[in-house]
Order: structure tokens, then sequence, then C-alpha cells
């Protein structure tokens, strides 16, 4: 598996798109979110204008320099250039929210880079032709406060890269991830249990649920589909019915079957992004759960129902449950393929990150012995 080759695409239409900034003062149309990143409706609110004076008293130097004064950071020096903490980003001047973590991406600018804003109508675009370039101006649609530029680089399903500085928005922290309201009853198993989880690059999923306790083995593999064609070479080109997936063994009076489906869509993979999982585009890197018994299945659409209800994702899950058929062991040159390399381009990118949050998020469920990949 190599990293995915990014398709330069002309997003002319998606540049046109971002709403041209108005000057002066008004009103203008915000959509509101909460934190969790729940949308909340949409507001008409005036603009906001201060004198430089004021501007100052509220920011920091460089906060001013940046949003007031057009200014830009040196290239991997703000704070969230490589931060992967879930939240909002809104605007330091006015709170206006600007961009979800959940469409940030490593863009190796030294920038922080997110493929759209939170809403189109809460950001507005302006030339830019300043230092002999034409480029596309981001501000804050409220306080026209600068907060970088917008190219036709990025990833999918965009196209775009907004390049912001670190100074122009904050990060608030996001909600807390609920535990399954329904879980497997533990008294009604015994011996040790299977779980089968899809969600794109079975390197990184296999990598974030091996450092759990109570796992006692992670398998990288097929399922959806026949022997046949459990291999790699055809599943990799999309002509199966099988995704990459893991096999988890684990230890259900240690840690409950609930447990590994908030591990799976809290921090493994997104499980909003339909036959993809970040540069890897197809339906074997679709999200699935491949149930081995009527109660994995029961909890498995009951939490579905659950975190779709209660809007912790700002898109519908489109997480996929199915009975497990059959499970295929890949080659052995993908078991454990992120331990053994862990300087691996793909592996820095995508799956490092991964661990790295599984480790914040759930530092009371690792192995006593902490392992570094």
């Amino acid at each position: 598996m190599t990293i995915s080759r990014r398709n330069v695409l002309f997003a002319l239409g998606a540049l046109q798109a971002v709403p041209r900034l108005v000057a002066g003062r008004g009103t203008v149309k915000i959509v509101e979110f909460d934190s969790s990143g729940r949308r909340v409706g949409v507001s008409e609110v005036e603009k906001i204008g201060k004198t430089d004076a004021e501007w100052r008293k509220q920011l920091t130097p460089e906060q001013f320099e940046v949003t007031r004064r057009k200014g830009t950071e040196r290239a991997f020096t703000g704070k969230y250039a490589s931060n992967h903490a879930d939240g909002i980003y809104r605007c330091i001047c006015c709170a206006t929210a600007l961009f979800d973590s959940k469409t940030k991406f490593e863009s190796g600018t030294g920038w922080p880079s997110f493929w759209q804003p939170i809403a189109k109508e809460n950001v507005a675009g302006a030339g830019d032709t300043s230092y002999g370039m034409v480029r596309d101006e981001v501000l804050c649609a409220r306080c026209e406060g600068h907060l970088g530029h917008v190219f036709n680089d990025g990833p999918r399903p965009t196209g775009l890269r907004y390049c912001m500085n670190s100074a122009s928005p904050a990060q608030a922290a996001a909600a807390s991830f609920p535990d399954p309201a329904t879980d497997v009853d533990r008294a009604s198993v015994k011996g040790k249990q299977v779980a089968v989880f899809s969600g794109g690059c079975f390197w990184c999923t296999e990598a974030v649920f091996e450092q759990i306790a109570g796992i006692d083995k992670v398998i990288s593999g097929y399922a959806g589909g026949d022997k046949k064609s459990a291999h790699y070479e055809i599943v990799s080109a999309g002509k199966t019915d099988h995704a990459e997936s893991i096999q988890i063994t684990f230890d259900p009076a240690r840690i409950s079957y609930g447990t590994l489906l908030k591990i799976f869509f809290h921090v493994a993979h997104d499980p909003t992004q339909l036959n993809r999982q970040g540069p890897d585009y197809g339906r074997q890197y679709r999200s699935a759960i491949f149930y081995v018994d009527a109660e994995q299945k029961r909890v498995a659409e009951a939490y579905i129902r659950q975190l779709n209800e209660a809007k912790v994702f700002s898109l519908p899950i489109v997480t996929q449950v199915n009975e497990l058929k059959g499970f295929y062991p890949a080659e052995e040159y993908h078991q454990d393929f992120v331990k053994r390399n862990p300087d691996n381009p793909y592996v820095v990118r995508n799956a490092i990150p991964k661990i790295e949050k599984t480790r914040k998020e759930f530092p009371q469920l690792l192995k006593s012995s902490r392992r570094e990949f």
C-alpha cells in the first residue's frame, strides 16, 4: 500500500462558491455551531468593526499582525500546524465557527490545512495580489479578520486547501465522546471473543487496537467477499466485495464489545466517509462492522443510532453492519506493518496520529507496558 496520489483538481467552481467579501458595516448571515460541531441554526448578525486601538487591546501582537494587518506566520511555527485534537476552530477576533477538525489534514506545508470551512457562509474571499502573486484570500465573514489563503491543490472531496495561520483561529475542545448506552452482557459470554471491523487501511486500525489491554491478538485481513478473491492485489484494485478489515480477539472479562466500538468510532477511523478513508478511495476502504452473532449486531446498531441522534459527528454515519461470512488473513507482510515500518511515509502521516490520539483519549485502556511504534 502506498500513499495515494493527490489528484490536483482545478476547482475553479468551488473557489468561486466562496462568498466574496462585501467590506464595511451592516449585517451578515452566519451559521452557528455548538461545541460538538452540531449545526444549530443560521443567524443574521451585525458585522464587527473596531479601531486598531480596540483590536490591539483584545489581541496579542502576533494575532493583531496576522488578522488585522494580513500578516503570515512562519511555516511550522504555529501551534495548530501539527495539532490533531478534536474540536471546532473559531475566529480569534469574534468567535465565529470557521473550521472543524474533521476536515483538517496534513498538507506538509507547515500551516494548518483544511479541505473545507465548517460553513461557506462563515468565511469570505477576496483577491490578493501582494508579493507579486495572485491568490484567493480567506477572511472571517463577520469581522473581516485575515485567516489565510485557499488553493486548488487539496485532497478530495473538494480539491481545496484552506491554508490558515495558527494565530487566526482558536480551537474549542470537542464535547466528550459518549460511551455506548447498550453493550453485550459480559455474564452471557464465556471465553475469548472475536470482533471484526473495517475502517480503511488495516495497517492503521491494527496499530490502534494492538495498544489496548484485554486484546490478545489483532490480524489484518479481508472480509465481505469470498476466499478466492482474498488477495491484496485483487482487493486493492476494488474488484471484489472485500473490505480491508481487522479481526480482534479479546477477553470480554477485561474489555467489552461496546468499548471496542467506541475506540473504533472515536479514534480508529472516520465513520462519515463513504467508500474511502483519508487518502484511500474505493469500497475496499469502506466503514463496516461484521458481527458474529445477534448480540453484536444489536449493540452495533444501537450505538450507531445513539451517535447519530446525539449529532456527535457533523455528517451522518455511513458504517455498514453486516453478518460475518468469513475472515481471511492478509499476506504476512501486512501483519504488524506499523511496528515494523514506523518511518514509512504513509505510516507517519496516517497511522501515527491515530496511535497518538488513542493514547491521549484512552490512557486507562492501554496495556501496562507502553510500547513505542
